[in-house]
């Protein structure tokens, strides 16, 4: 199996001297003032989760934008700071960026426009230009930042997402002897779609500034080509995923991207999650209940309106399992400053109240919404907990939650409800795949995963475990670092680990 250690291995060997420096907006670790002494905590999403196992192995660097009250004075001069910081294993280094700056660049370009567009989501996008100047000016400051780490030193940057779209251009007039990867996490949309952009060319042309840009799935990737080929003087080959403009040459490649997924299974089976499964049992009165978990930043891309709705039917359908069944839905609040997400976060508040009005009964209610930044460790007890299940996103790259509870679940029991949309349910076809936007469909499908036999439970789970343990992360980064370093990709599997 791809491993930590011969992920390490690899980086040391193809890199050399070459620096590994990480781009992304989300830090790992956010500094918070609890009264008066600092506290971390670690924030939500499925990027996090994924990256930091790499830094771990790679001791390299990784940008981003700071975002605690306190960050600013646990960093030194160079505002860096070496992390996890109870065992320091890479380097942070922070952005500060003004209020005014995050506005444009963060809530107004990359999640009022960027986001919908590319989730084809039933909202309209939002384009100014004053917000696209900002969003570039930020990617000046990390293209700043990066440099003040490479100097004259080589190195690769593997930037990350939708939110530095302009940056591989921007660095590469900064700085020399510098490789680029860049993955684009959330779908890209066919090119009527990418029509709405303004921006459209000069985005598309600094794209084509990386060395590789990687997608979810084949399918954004041959989206992205014909979005170039549609709207950009270049050379498409189509036949080995190739663009050629200006003189450059960029690899378009699909990696789905995977977990640590040994890591998840050890943090499961650990005592400590075990004594926080028993200690959230006794809270919720979950004890004899018939458990669904739903984990996800409260997004109107996550299907978290369908979902409840989907509880509502399941019940009115099914009125045995009414004061018997209970749906969890674990909601970090997300991206408050932008209208929809505050009408979103009422209007689930408003719908959960509803539903738990019309059907509870003698301290029973269907739906608890557990809204808060819930830790890795409590995410793990809940999809012990659990089940079912439920991750029905209307549109997602991946979905890392999914294969998460896939790989806490040792006991080879739960059921796992899955969004056709999502870019998990072309691994994960054990789950119980499911069209979101039908409601009656989606809670028939509650039902079906609530009365699956144990051995039906452990033949698809045992199916779904190992797809999630042989497509892990490392072997996400591997793929990554023989496509642009050139070299043969090995394939690891239990009898070669075993010899």
């Amino acid at each position: 199996m791809w491993t930590r250690e011969r992920l390490s291995e690899l980086i040391k060997s193809k890199l050399g001297d070459r620096l590994l420096i990480v781009v992304s907006n989300r830090e790992p670790y956010v500094h918070v003032f609890d009264g008066d002494e600092i506290k971390y905590y670690v924030p939500p999403g499925g990027l996090v989760t994924a990256l930091e196992p790499i830094m771990e192995a790679s001791g390299g660097y990784w940008v981003a934008q700071a975002s605690g009250e306190a960050d600013n004075l646990v960093v030194n001069e160079a505002s860096e700071i070496g992390c996890p910081p109870e065992n320091p294993k890479f380097t942070l280094k922070r952005v500060f960026i003004t209020k005014e700056e995050e506005t444009g660049f963060y809530y107004n370009f990359s999640n009022g426009g960027l986001w919908p567009l590319c989730h084809v989501a039933y909202i309209r996008p939002k384009f100014e230009e004053a917000d696209y100047q900002i969003y570039k000016s930020v990617q000046e400051k990390f293209a700043d930042a990066i440099a003040e780490i490479v100097k004259d030193r080589p190195a690769f940057v593997f930037i990350q997402d939708y939110h530095f779209a302009n940056l591989a251009k921007i660095l590469k007039e900064k700085v020399r002897n510098v490789i680029t990867a860049q993955f684009w996490h959330i779908p890209w949309p066919n090119s009527d779609v990418v029509r709405i952009l303004p921006f459209k060319e000069e985005l598309l042309e600094s794209l084509l500034y990386n060395d590789l840009l990687a997608f979810q799935v084949q399918h954004h990737l041959m989206n992205f080509l014909d979005t170039v080929n549609r709207f950009l003087e270049a050379r498409v080959e189509n036949d080995v995923a190739k663009v050629n403009k200006g003189g450059r040459t960029t690899l378009v490649r699909s990696f789905p991207i995977g977990i640590d997924f040994e890591q998840v299974s050890r943090l499961s089976d650990s005592q400590q999650i075990e004594s926080l499964r028993q200690e959230l049992i006794r809270k919720y009165r979950l004890k004899d209940k018939v458990v669904a978990v739903g984990v996800d930043r409260i997004d109107y891309t996550k299907g978290i309106m369908e979902r409840f709705r989907a509880v509502d039917k399941f019940l009115e359908k099914n009125p045995e399992y009414i004061g018997r069944f209970v749906f969890v839905q674990l909601g970090a609040l997300s991206r408050m400053q932008i209208p929809e997400y505050r009408e979103l976060n009422d209007s689930l508040n408003n719908l959960m109240v509803s539903i738990n009005e019309k059907h509870q009964s003698r301290g029973w209610k269907p739906i608890i919404f557990a809204r808060a930044n819930h830790s890795k460790e409590a995410v793990t007890a809940w999809n012990g907990i659990a089940n079912v299940s439920m991750v029905t996103s209307l549109h997602d790259g991946m979905n890392l939650v999914a294969k998460e509870f896939v790989a806490a679940r040792n006991d080879l029991r739960g059921a796992l409800v899955l969004s056709e949309f999502t870019g998990a349910a072309r691994e994960l076809t054990d789950a119980e795949i499911v069209n979101p936007y039908y409601i009656d469909g989606l809670a028939d499908a509650i039902k079906k995963a609530i009365e699956m036999t144990p051995e039906e439970q452990q033949r698809r789970m045992t199916k779904m475990r190992e797809a999630v343990r042989q497509q892990n992360v490392y072997r996400w980064a591997a793929k990554i670092l023989s496509e642009i370093f050139n070299f043969e990709f090995v394939e690891y599997d239990a009898e070669v680990v075993d010899n």
